[in-house]
């Protein structure tokens, strides 16, 4: 039997109840698809500082590199806003587990369910038929450009931040859109500010050349100004969208916001290999943390993109949307997107339904292959 080793990181405020309520389901998509999982988990975030001091403890990054794959919940709380930036849980987390596994793109698959087209904040016939993914370069640009900091001069603090790109880093996120984009719509954009940045003509002139092993796919471009209109106005015109690290942070926030909830988007960070990083893009949301009422969609949808992108098992990923979207059609939802007649759930009960729509399905498809 194929055995997968995942690393846990639960984290901060929501993340533990939401990975906790997860990890029965891709147990059960694991036994159901023939293949185990096997869960460490670890320490991270402000749970980490509390513990140990450090929000990436290194024990916590010896279980990640004996691991094929990160399963993440979310860091980051009020109680840690007080900590120098560096030593804030985001930016001592996950920047730091990025760059170590090179995890240099992040994919955010944005769905507009049928189901759900009331919770969106965009008209039904603006938001209907939207999916589309934005895949983000991750480990360069402004970020992570040096030099970086303040310094006094004599008209007062001056702040610096570096917008910096290789030609190398450009290509192997790119190659990683077109990839994708190929097995999609064969729609690919690439989102700059070139009548501005030096930075953003490079990436036109890199995106042109690799483009050539692609004659299947379109390559269109468009200003990321443009494209932050575009995404309200007429978001069905997207299929894949390529953006430096700056611009992906913001569109993709932006594009969660369309399929009405933050609790419904997932994410991946992969690399060169098949190692990845998974994790909701809701964040850590203190402030419902321990009500039951967090939306478990986003965790859930990150662990079938576990399943599809570092283990290959798209039948299992594949299942659990399923099962996602059958919960849905039967009228169940969280707080985030109860509306009108729908029937509300806790976090738990949800998740729950999940489990027993994903079990029922696989055996429903075995009857009608015997």
């Amino acid at each position: 039997m194929k055995t997968y080793r995942v690393a846990v990181l639960a984290g901060d405020g929501i993340g533990p109840e939401l990975v906790r309520v997860t990890i029965p389901i891709l147990r059960l998509a694991s036994y159901l698809y023939g293949f185990e999982l096997i869960f460490e988990e670890a320490l991270v975030g402000g749970t980490a500082i509390e513990a140990t001091g450090k929000a990436l403890p290194p024990e916590t990054l010896e279980i990640c590199k004996r691991s094929q794959a990160i399963f993440f919940g979310a860091v980051g709380g009020k109680q840690w806003e007080s900590l120098p930036p560096e030593k804030q849980p985001e930016r001592a987390a996950l920047l730091p587990l990025r760059k170590t596994f090179s995890l240099f793109a992040n994919l955010r698959p944005v769905t507009c369910y049928p189901e759900l087209i009331e919770a969106s904040p965009l008209k039904p016939e603006i938001a209907s038929g939207v999916d589309l993914l934005i895949v983000r370069e991750l480990t360069g640009g402004i970020y992570f450009g040096q030099p970086k900091g303040r310094v006094l001069t004599e008209q007062g603090e001056r702040a610096i931040d570096t917008l910096v790109y290789d030609t190398s880093e450009i290509e192997r996120v790119a190659t990683v859109a077109f990839e994708i984009a190929l097995r999609r719509k064969k729609s690919l954009t690439l989102i700059d500010k070139a009548n501005v940045l030096e930075s953003s003509l490079l990436w036109r002139k890199t995106v042109k050349e690799i483009a050539k092993n692609y004659p299947e796919v379109e390559l269109k471009f468009m200003y990321v100004d443009n494209a932050a209109m575009q995404l309200v106005l007429k978001p069905t015109q997207f299929d894949v969208l390529l953006c430096e690290n700056l611009f992906g942070d913001i569109l993709s926030d932006e594009a969660a916001g369309i399929a009405g909830s933050l609790g419904l988007l997932a994410s991946a960070s992969i690399g060169s290999t098949k190692f990845g990083l998974y994790e909701p893009a809701g964040g850590s949301a203190p402030d419902i943390a321990g009500k039951g009422i967090a939306n478990p969609i986003a965790q859930i949808l990150s662990g079938a993109l576990m399943f599809e992108y570092s283990f290959q098992e798209e039948e299992a990923a594949q299942a659990i949307k399923d099962a996602i979207r059958d919960v849905l059609k039967d009228g169940y939802r969280t707080m985030d997107i109860a509306k009108g007649s729908s029937t509300y759930c806790t976090t738990e009960e949800f998740a729950e339904k999940v489990a027993q729509k994903l079990e029922a399905n696989f055996k429903k498809k075995k009857q009608q292959e015997s």
